[in-house]
């Protein structure tokens, strides 16, 4: 299915970033080390590391809503019955689409904030819409996902089938 394929893809890619940064770290730590034998560190690393980050975040929060790997108080809802249990996933999935159509719109706000004012990084001196930006790919991921969860859970309900928690 698309929706899941999407998800996968974006987590992919923000942990693929997440090891970069991760790399870049390691690396700029050794040059700081080293600064007494020439070396020397990556210069700006914390603002690529806030950057490379924020975007790693953003890009699991698809898959992780997609396979309901949120916690979940599994000693309360287990006593329940299926119908209930499927009226817990409904409305937590229309409260995780609640959040984030907050969220990206908050930081849809932010990059255009940062695009007009023309803000940069403090040492790169890169803008930092790039960096909103970038995060919203995970956001408007994690929204279509969010939509797709909604529906899933309402078909469930109103076609009475059996309820199946996708787990990765």
């Amino acid at each position: 299915m698309w929706v899941e394929k999407l998800a996968k893809n974006i987590a992919i890619v923000g942990g693929l970033v997440l090891t970069l940064v991760a790399l870049m770290s390691v690396i700029s730590i050794i040059g700081r080390a080293g600064i007494g034998i020439g070396l020397s560190p990556i210069l700006g690393d914390f603002e690529l590391v806030e950057a490379g980050v924020a975007f790693a975040i953003t890009s699991f929060l698809p898959l992780a809503h997609l396979h309901r790997s949120h916690a979940q108080v599994a000693i309360f809802t287990d006593r329940l019955g299926v119908r209930a249990n499927k009226i817990i996933d409904l409305i937590s999935d229309l409260l995780m689409l609640s959040i984030a159509l907050l969220l990206s719109w908050r930081l849809i706000a932010g990059t255009i904030d940062k695009y007009n004012y023309f803000e940069t990084s403090f040492i790169l001196q890169y803008p930092l819409w790039w960096a909103y930006a970038a995060s919203l790919v995970g956001l408007l991921t994690w929204v279509i996902v969010a939509f797709y969860m909604v529906r899933k859970s309402a078909n469930a309900i109103l076609t009475n089938k059996d309820r199946q928690i996708e787990r990765s």
